[in-house]
């Protein structure tokens, strides 16, 4: 088999989640790297259950995107994405499934499947406001107990929206409003287009 062949071979994987999930299953697409499944966030739980009984003992990672920003992003869709890359260490295979999810969705947690979740979820939640029921403790993990926002969506502030410092003379941290002015000394730049 050509390797051009072997890219346009579906996925075993891919194939089994399918056949058991049916209509939950959004989109499929071969990445440059893995397998792509978009599945709705109501089967996401027992799809990951399925497919650590076909070997995926691990989950590498889970992630929030925010598309609002995105090209192609449509207002009627989903805003926010959840990403689990998943491995298989026995059959030497990759999984990446994509969840789309809006602002008020309760998506599963997966903690059940892989404890490993349960920081990542923590990470999603506290940086996109991702909200992942029967988690087992999902409260902020990388911000400040009072923090307001979430700081990795596309409408968060780029300084930010107030400075706490420790006053001595209250002897107590104290909050006060941002006066930072955003300083771009890079421009964005987009692949493909000429640098030179």
């Amino acid at each position: 088999m050509s390797e051009q062949e072997n890219k346009q071979a579906v996925s075993p994987d891919v194939e089994g989640l399918k056949g058991r999930f049916g209509d939950q299953v959004l989109a499929t697409e071969q990445g440059m790297d893995m397998p792509v499944v978009t599945i709705a966030y109501a089967a996401i739980v027992e799809a990951c259950h399925y497919l650590k009984q076909q070997g995926f003992e691990q989950l590498m990672d889970l992630c929030g995107v925010d598309m609002s920003e995105h090209p192609d992003h449509d207002a009627a869709t989903p805003r926010f994405y959840v990403v689990y890359h998943l491995l298989s260490v026995e059959h030497n295979r990759r999984i990446r499934l994509k969840v789309p999810v809006d602002e008020r969705d309760l998506v599963g947690s997966v903690c059940e499947v892989w404890p490993t979740a349960n920081w990542f979820e923590r990470e999603a939640f506290d940086m996109y406001g991702i909200l992942f029921v029967n988690h087992p403790d999902l409260r902020r993990l990388l911000t400040d107990y009072g923090f307001e926002g979430h700081p990795l969506r596309k409408d968060f502030p780029l300084v930010g929206r107030v400075e706490m410092f420790f006053d001595d003379a209250q002897w107590r941290c104290v909050y006060k409003p941002n006066k930072l002015e955003n300083r771009v000394l890079i421009p964005r730049t987009f692949p493909g287009v000429d640098r030179g």
